[in-house]
């Protein structure tokens, strides 16, 4: 008698489906690449920047970096664009019109020290640029517009303190604004070498405090000043 077993059919196995490709998010790749390039041109400088160490950096294929953005000076001026976007961003999140001037500068000042203490990226590279005698940022079309909100902005705040006895009237907004951002550059782009020779420890939070408190005293008592006092 034969074994009832030995009727069953066996099923083969079937071969597995060929995998489907994941679809490419190129979205994610770019903003990826992006922020590799960033690191790259900030240590290396636009010189000795290697796009091998981008695209590795980045975990994409070398030939999608050119895909996306092009040469390497392409590249190099997409990561210029995208930081000035960046920080405007924050700035526009502020809302300065919001508050009252005294209020409105000091966020500003505030915000702009913590966005270089943040991200000590961008002084280097905008070292990096200064060194190039921005040859790249002149060839960017947008970034004459993403200034002058800023400055009609940092225009508005001194006429209404002006207007309400807080500030003085005769002040230049660019000037003003360059006064702001040195106050945090150059303190964020020299810690290392200022610690040494004050023997202080720039980089602690108590003295990263006091920078920031002093910084905004220092514009807020400028603003307050009238002339000729």
């Amino acid at each position: 008698m034969s074994d009832p077993s030995s009727s069953v059919a066996v099923e083969t196995p079937r071969p597995k489906a060929e995998a489907t490709k994941r679809p490419r998010n190129s979205a994610k790749t770019k903003a990826s690449i992006l922020a590799a390039a960033r690191v790259e041109f900030a240590d290396r400088g636009f010189e000795g920047a290697r796009v091998d160490a981008i695209a590795e950096r980045a975990g994409a294929n070398k030939r999608l970096l050119y895909h996306y953005f092009g040469n390497k000076e392409d590249l190099y001026r997409a990561v210029l664009l995208d930081a000035y976007q960046e920080i405007r961003r924050g700035e526009r999140a502020l809302s300065l019109d919001q508050y009252d001037p005294v209020q409105a500068m000091d966020r500003l000042v505030r915000f702009t020290f913590r966005h270089f203490l943040a991200n000590p990226w961008f002084p280097r590279l905008l070292g990096t640029e200064n060194i190039e005698n921005a040859r790249f940022l002149k060839t960017l079309p947008d970034i004459k517009a993403l200034h002058s909100p800023l400055v009609g902005q940092i225009a508005a705040i001194i006429e209404r303190g002006a207007a309400s006895g807080a500030f003085r009237r005769d002040v230049d907004p660019v000037q003003l604004y360059i006064s702001v951002a040195a106050l945090g550059f150059f303190y964020v782009s020299n810690t290392a070498t200022l610690s040494v020779i004050f023997e202080r420890d720039l980089t602690s939070v108590a003295m990263v405090q006091e920078r920031e408190a002093h910084a905004v005293q220092m514009v807020l008592d400028f603003l307050k000043t009238k002339p000729g006092a």
